[in-house]
């Protein structure tokens, strides 16, 4: 595993809370569905300050290509955490029996669901 990725991974981590602990928040007058995309926005724009800043080296963009190509890999990665996210709390996991805190599990997995996929678009798209 090699040192970006690690440094990805972490940043990564943060955003992540941040989305988790946002969606939770929404969660408390807002459905799941439409909060999971609403802490998502919010954990992308954590997620693009930290990997800008930390993890991948410049490119010889501007700050807005980067910006929109960021926000490109994470549309595919918001559909692939809204699928994920949705999937498992409505079908999956009450099929499993598993009802307590179900939300909070499908949201998580939904998350961590497109770690590879983002590193590589952004290694390669975004920053490459």
């Amino acid at each position: 595993m090699s040192r970006e990725f690690i440094r990805f991974a972490l940043a990564g981590g943060i955003a992540a809370a941040a989305n988790i602990l946002s969606r939770w928040s929404l969660s408390s007058f807002i459905r799941f569905e439409i909060a999971v995309v609403i802490a998502y926005l919010i954990g992308m724009a954590v997620a693009f300050v930290l990997t800008r800043q930390f993890v991948f080296a410049r490119s010889d963009r501007r700050v807005q290509s980067e910006a929109m190509r960021f926000v490109l890999v994470n549309l595919v990665a918001l559909a692939q955490v809204w699928i994920v996210s949705v999937g498992l709390a409505e079908w999956v996991l009450p099929w499993l029996g598993i009802v307590w805190q179900k939300d909070l599990i499908a949201h998580v997995v939904g998350v961590i669901s497109p770690i590879a996929t983002s590193y590589l678009g952004h290694k390669k798209f975004t920053f490459g």
